[in-house]
């Protein structure tokens, strides 16, 4: 009983390269172009994981689809730390 107080180790997803930061940057682009405010619709997905905050033009909706959220925020973190 005692054991679900210990600290869990989170393990980081295994890294494909940077496909998750290409597709991230795949998806704003598309949604920069059909007018939509990308860090709001990104956030809004991530948050529900509703994929039709994420515009089908270009087939950006199917692209974001390939990834998992947690691998979204993992990236999103990466790139924060590493600027700051």
């Amino acid at each position: 009983m005692e054991d679900r107080f210990e600290t869990m180790k989170f393990k980081p997803i295994e890294e494909s390269g940077n496909e998750a930061r290409d597709i991230l940057m795949y998806v704003y682009q598309a949604l920069q172009a059909k007018g939509y405010d990308p860090i709001t619709q990104l956030v809004g997905y991530i948050y529900s994981g509703d994929p039709t905050y994420i515009t089908s033009y270009n087939s950006a909706r199917s692209m974001i689809c390939r990834l998992e959220r947690d691998e979204i925020i993992e990236e999103l973190v990466r790139a924060y730390v590493s600027t700051h």
